[in-house]
């Protein structure tokens, strides 16, 4: 486990090299270069340390796999595939790349490069761990023009990336606490890179702490989880917290996920892989989820935790195969075209298990807004699907200034029929433009969360009859009472000190009159 001076010497190494090469490549698309760098020699350490490990418990303590010869090397390939999904000869680690950079060889660093992103991927070919691989570096192109205008400034510059990845501090041995530290840099780096990226950061990133708080939510109370999903997974933050909790006591807990755009699909494997998730323990998709949803098969699951896309448009009722899905028929109404917000809620609703768990950040529009969604709210809250509702507060998301909030579904695992409101939107720190979650308002969030009960300006228990009573509107502030912070104003005192005042300025002005009298004079 890096200690937290390791960790901010680990951030002021990543943000020298962000600085570093700043001006090349576009800060949000130079994180493909970075942290594919980061991959690459996440992998190559991860399958050295292997093998070296094995080798020296066998009594050959002098074994290194990096000195191999690449013929020796390949009787080790069946074996190597099927534990870690991939195969790296030792000419192509990242270490011996390194070595030839910082001797000057670097003339066909591309085309190097591109040989051996290919190579690790074939290696997966007719393998399990096959679509795991597949295309994980397909961000990271050498030949792009954004690099340099020629080949030759193009491999100066990737150079510079391997050479400076290689000076992070992400320790020598990966089994034991170097998967801290590379998923700490990656997760710095996305942070940093998202909020640089103002509004599109917000769809690659969502604040650890928000993450942290959804994943003890879904995770509250429910030893037996088995399976962890997030239907829009972006980067594979989300997920990724029950690898730091729930999957600690069960390492054999499994991860699914889907995401829409190529790059962040990459960037959520690649984060699987240096957060030390087995191939075989994730299985990410890339796909339209309300369209092509790709886990139907695997459902349900024990927990759920999502950051939606905030009102995209979406087929809908235009189109006859949504139409007539089990996931959004129930409700009687599909979601509007305009704002598909609780088709994602249905879609996850359909995919969760009976004694399951979802926590789900939405747009505060779809707490209150009529026509269609008003009766998806209807059906939710009539069938007693909708546990909790929380306010966040404003200003936690890049790129969002406006105030978030969670939704939480359960089936048949609630206690009461009623739906539990707690205000957070007072609950955070100001650093900056942002505001943040602290470990102190997580956890009196779960704290409140967990006693289900009423208190004063923080939560409140409704029947759901009360809450259909009004117009199915879900929004906190509509049942917690609000503290009234302002200062109370005695107009005894206020009139008193304006007598003074008043008093005060005729003086003044009978002393500034005399003056002017004078010098006349």
């Amino acid at each position: 486990m890096a200690t937290q001076q390791e960790r901010v010497e680990l951030h002021k190494t990543i943000w020298k090299i962000a600085n570093d090469l700043r001006g090349s490549v576009d800060g949000w698309e130079f994180k493909a270069y970075v942290l594919g760098a980061i991959f690459y020699r996440y992998i190559s350490e991860n399958i050295t340390n292997y093998l070296n490990r094995l080798q020296h418990q066998s009594g050959d303590t002098d074994f290194d796999y990096a000195e191999l010869k690449d013929e020796e090397a390949e009787e080790a390939r069946e074996m190597v595939v099927e534990e870690k999904g991939y195969f790296i000869l030792p000419s192509q680690l990242f270490c011996n790349v390194v070595k030839e950079c910082k001797a000057g060889k670097i003339d066909k660093l591309n085309e190097r490069l591109s040989n051996i992103f290919l190579t690790i991927e074939e290696s997966a070919l007719g393998q399990p761990s096959e679509q795991d691989l597949k295309g994980l570096f397909s961000d990271f192109t050498v030949e792009s023009s954004s690099l340099g205008k020629t080949v030759s400034k193009r491999n100066e510059l990737l150079s510079k990336v391997l050479t400076s990845v290689n000076t992070m501090n992400l320790a020598e041995d990966i089994e034991d606490n170097s998967i801290d530290a590379f998923g700490d840099a990656y997760e710095f780096l996305m942070q940093m890179y998202a909020a640089n990226a103002g509004k599109s950061g917000g769809e690659f990133f969502t604040p650890q702490a928000v993450s942290e708080l959804l994943a003890m939510i879904a995770s509250y109370n429910n030893p037996n989880i088995r399976s962890v999903y997030d239907p829009c997974c972006g980067s594979g933050s989300l997920l990724l917290k029950f690898a730091k909790t729930v999957g600690k006591k069960n390492p054999n807990l499994m991860y699914y996920g889907q995401e829409i755009n190529p790059s962040t699909y990459n960037l959520c494997r690649i984060n699987m892989f240096l957060h030390g998730i087995n191939f075989s323990n994730f299985d990410i998709a890339l796909g339209d989820t309300l369209k092509y949803p790709q886990h139907r098969d695997l459902e349900p699951f024990d927990a759920i935790v999502s950051n939606p896309p905030y009102s995209i448009a979406w087929a809908g009722e235009d189109d006859t195969v949504l139409a007539g899905d089990d996931r959004f028929t129930p409700a009687g109404v599909l979601a509007p075209k305009s704002k598909a917000d609780l088709a994602f809620t249905m879609h996850m609703l359909k995919s969760l298990s009976e004694t399951g768990t979802a926590s789900i950040v939405e747009f505060p529009g779809v707490l209150y807004r009529g026509g269609a969604e008003q009766k998806i709210r209807k059906y939710l809250i009539h069938n007693n699907y909708i546990d909790t509702v929380i306010q966040l507060p404003a200003n936690l998301f890049f790129g969002v200034g406006i105030a978030t909030c969670i939704i939480v579904l359960k089936k048949s695992a609630k206690r009461d029929n009623s739906v539990l409101f707690i205000d957070a939107s007072n609950m955070f720190k100001k650093e900056g433009n942002k505001n943040y979650l602290l470990n102190e308002h997580q956890d009196r969030i779960l704290e409140l969360y967990a006693r289900r009960e009423d208190v004063q300006y923080l939560s409140r228990l409704v029947k759901n009859d009360d809450i259909l009573d009004n117009d199915c509107n879900l929004t906190v502030s509509s049942y917690v009472e609000q503290e009234d912070n302002r200062e109370v104003i005695n107009i005894t005192e206020v009139n008193a000190k304006l007598r003074d005042l008043a008093s005060k300025g005729n003086e003044l002005n009978q002393k500034i009159d005399a003056i002017i009298k004078e010098l006349g004079e």
